[in-house]
C-alpha cells in the first residue's frame, strides 16, 4: 500500500504492527550471531568433555583391535564388545551434543526472543515466484550477505593461517607422543583452534546483529496514511463515532425532556441554566434531577415546563449549584438540601394558593443556603 501510494515510511511501527508481524513470524533474527554462539559453545564443549572422549576412544580402539578369533565369531561377544563402547563415549558424546543443542536454541533466540509462527511455516506462493526470486538474489540484502561471506572468509582464512603457524610444531610433536596421551593432546588442539577460529566469527555477529535489528524495525516503519488507517480500524473512524456521540446525547436530550413535565419545579439562572427537580417520597428520600440544560437545552426545559404547567422559580446561585454537582438520574447533594426543600415548600404553598385553598406564599429569598464549596 505504501509503494502504491508514494508515501515514505516515516512513522514508527505502532505495537498492533508489531504484534501482527511478530504472528507472522517476522522478527529481528541474526543468523550469524546464532551460528557464532553455536560454534563457541561447541568448542567450549569440546575443551570440557574431549578429554573423556579421547580417553574413551583409545579404549574402544583397543578393545576393538584386540578381538580374538573366538570373539569375532560368536555374536554374544560382539554385543558385550559394543556395550564397553558405550559406557566408555555414551556419557562424554551425549553431553557434547546437548550442550551443542542448549547452543543452538538459545543462540538463536538471543536476538528478536523466542516466537513460534504457524503463519511463518505455511507455503507462500510468492517465495516460489522466479522473479522475486531473482529480485532476492540482486537485492540489497544479496549484496550484504555477499559482504558478509567475503568477510568470513577473509577472517578465518587469516585466523587459520595464524593457528596453524602457532601450533605448527606442537601438531609434529603428537606422533612421538604415547596413547592415550597424544589422542587427547590431539583434541585438546583441536578444540582451542576451533574456539579461536569460532571467535573470529564474533567480529561479524557485532556487525550484523545491529544491522538485522535496523533492518527489521525499517521494514515495519508505516506511512502516516497505514498509520491513520489502522487508528480508525481499531478505534473506529472518529466521523462515526462523533456521530454516534452526537445520536446518544440527542436521545438522552429526548428522553430527559420526556420527564420534564413529570418534575415539581425548574429551577434557572435564569438565563443560560436550567434544573428540573422531582420529588417523590415513596420512591426515593430525596429530590431527584430529571433534566438539566445550559444555554439553547436550557431554553428548551423551561418551555416544555411552560407548557405542562411546571413552575418555574429563579434561583442563579442554587441553580449553578445543582447543575455542577448533581446528574440527571441523582439525588440532590445532602448540603443542598434545604435550599431545595425551600424551594419545594415555595412551590407547594404556590399551588395551593392557586387552587384557593391557601394564603399567596412570600416571596422565595434571593439568599438561600448555600455551602461556599458549592457556589459558582
Amino acid at each position: 500500500m505504501a509503494e502504491d501510494s508514494g508515501q515514505e515510511r516515516t512513522e514508527e511501527p505502532t505495537p498492533k504492527k508489531l504484534q501482527e508481524a511478530k504472528k507472522k513470524g517476522q522478527i529481528a533474527r541474526s543468523k550469524e550471531l546464532g551460528t557464532t554462539f553455536v560454534l563457541i559453545m561447541s568448542a567450549v564443549s569440546l575443551l570440557i568433555y574431549g578429554p573423556d572422549i579421547g580417553r574413551g576412544l583409545h579404549l574402544v580402539m583397543g578393545r576393538m583391535l584386540t578381538l580374538s578369533r573366538n570373539e569375532t565369531y560368536d555374536t554374544s561377544k560382539m554385543f558385550s564388545a559394543w556395550g564397553a563402547v558405550a559406557d566408555a563415549l555414551l556419557y562424554p558424546m551425549a553431553m557434547f551434543v546437548l550442550v551443542i543443542v542448549l547452543a543452538a536454541f538459545i543462540g538463536n533466540t538471543l536476538l528478536g526472543g523466542f516466537n513460534f509462527s504457524w503463519q511463518a511455516m505455511a507455503p507462500k506462493a510468492n517465495k516460489m515466484s522466479p522473479l522475486k526470486g531473482f529480485k532476492r538474489m540482486f537485492g540489497t540484502q544479496a549484496a550484504v550477505e555477499l559482504v558478509k561471506a567475503l568477510l568470513k572468509f577473509a577472517l578465518v582464512a587469516a585466523c587459520a593461517v595464524f593457528l596453524i603457524k602457532m601450533y605448527f610444531y606442537e601438531i609434529l610433536h603428537l606422533s612421538i607422543e604415547t596413547t592415550p596421551g597424544n589422542i587427547v593432546h590431539a583434541l585438546e588442539i583441536i578444540a582451542w583452534m576451533f574456539l579461536a577460529l569460532s571467535c573470529t566469527m564474533l567480529v561479524v555477529s557485532a556487525i550484523d546483529a545491529p544491522y538485522q535489528s535496523h533492518n527489521h524495525h525499517k521494514q515495519l516503519k508505516m506511512t502516516l496514511q497505514e498509520v491513520k488507517d489502522e487508528y480508525k480500524n481499531s478505534e473506529g473512524d472518529p466521523q462515526i463515532k462523533a456521530r454516534i456521540r452526537r445520536t446518544q446525547r440527542e436521545m438522552s436530550q429526548r428522553r430527559m425532556m420526556q420527564d420534564v413535565p413529570d418534575a415539581d419545579v425548574v429551577v434557572t439562572n435564569p438565563t443560560h441554566y436550567s434544573v428540573a427537580l422531582k420529588y417523590d417520597t415513596d420512591k426515593a428520600g430525596a429530590p431527584i434531577m430529571v433534566a438539566k440544560g445550559g444555554d439553547e437545552l436550557a431554553m428548551q426545559i423551561r418551555k416544555v415546563a411552560q407548557g405542562n404547567d411546571v413552575p418555574l422559580v429563579e434561583s442563579p446561585v442554587l441553580t449553578r449549584a445543582l447543575f455542577h454537582t448533581t446528574e440527571v438520574g441523582e439525588q440532590v447533594p445532602e448540603q443542598l438540601f434545604t435550599a431545595v426543600a425551600q424551594v419545594l415548600a415555595y412551590v407547594y404553598q404556590l399551588k395551593r394558593f392557586q387552587k384557593g385553598r391557601g394564603r399567596r406564599p412570600t416571596k422565595l429569598s434571593e439568599h438561600l443556603p448555600i455551602p461556599d464549596d458549592y457556589q459558582y
